[in-house]
């Protein structure tokens, strides 16, 4: 609607925001194949059908957003990709207090860790995932496994907490490795139980001593029939309602320098569903960080 304030009044050339969004059009090595990269851009064009007043707390968005563009990744591989993703990230982080990294597939939160540039036993990781992540390193890097990738890099098990992880969508083998690990594993079961304020808190209280935290949305968390997009998705997983919930909750605590978006494959949703609820996910972003 012309003249209508929408989220994509906030981003564009805005050198010096407070806030950062890096383009990681990343599809190669998915378990399932399919158009991740599409995300980045689908992301930016419905941007403009978000607006930026929240009825809930009576205010109105006003962080710009610098909009770096996309990492030139076309055609590479995850391991000819993560560079270059690390590199943009780093960038990012250098002149804003939180970078959005969209994906592309799973495999940008390795990378997006690595941007931080601290000690890896600093870092503390929170994801919004139905999967482990811990799929064996043996045949490369995947979509599957950046969590198991970084635990090999020298991330401490102790410094993860993984929120949302759905039953018969992960094998025994990885449970146990994540386990063994020192990971904090908190079902979707749990977060029905105890609610998503009481997944977030543990989480924060768990890696109270990380310098900085990237948390990672793996958009599979959500319901399949609140997200159509996301390959991984199965029926009874998060409802929409507690992801918007946990991602403001997270990008409220200064700490986090760094929040992913991932899995999202916009042609498996000929509808606008899919795309709005990512929408959505950006503006309780920022929401989030003004409150910080």
């Amino acid at each position: 609607m012309s003249g209508w304030p929408n989220l994509g009044d906030l981003i564009g050339e805005r050198p010096g925001a407070a806030v950062g969004l890096v383009g990681a059009p990343l599809a190669a090595g998915s378990v399932t194949p399919g158009r991740c990269d599409l995300a980045p851009g689908e992301l930016r064009q419905t941007l403009r059908r978000i607006g930026l007043f929240d009825i809930e707390s009576g205010r109105t968005l006003s962080s710009a957003v610098h909009d770096r563009g996309d990492v030139a990744i076309d055609g590479l591989s995850i391991e000819q990709a993560t560079a270059p993703i690390r590199d943009a990230v780093s960038a990012s982080v250098a002149e804003h207090k939180l970078t959005l990294l969209i994906g592309g597939n799973n495999a940008v939160t390795r990378p997006g860790v690595h941007g931080l540039g601290l000690p890896l036993d600093k870092v503390g990781l929170i994801t919004l995932d139905a999967h482990l992540d811990m799929r064996d390193l043996g045949q490369g890097l995947g979509n599957g496994n950046p969590v198991r990738a970084l635990i090999e890099d020298g991330l401490p098990g102790a410094n993860i907490v993984q929120i949302g992880l759905a039953p018969f969508a992960n094998s025994a083998a990885m449970h146990a490795d994540a386990l063994a690990a020192g990971n904090r594993l908190i079902t979707i079961g749990e977060v029905r139980a105890r609610g998503i304020g009481w997944a977030v808190a543990d989480a924060l209280e768990r890696l109270a001593g990380c310098r900085a935290l990237v948390v990672d949305c793996d958009i599979d968390v959500i319901d399949r029939s609140q997200f159509p997009a996301a390959p991984g998705a199965r029926p009874g997983g998060m409802v929409a309602s507690d992801f918007f919930a946990a991602t403001r909750a997270l990008a409220a605590e200064p700490r986090v320098r760094v929040i992913d978006l991932t899995e999202w494959d916009p042609p498996l949703d000929p509808s606008d569903l899919s795309a709005l609820t990512a929408a959505r996910w950006a503006a309780e972003c920022l929401a989030g960080f003004e409150a910080r």
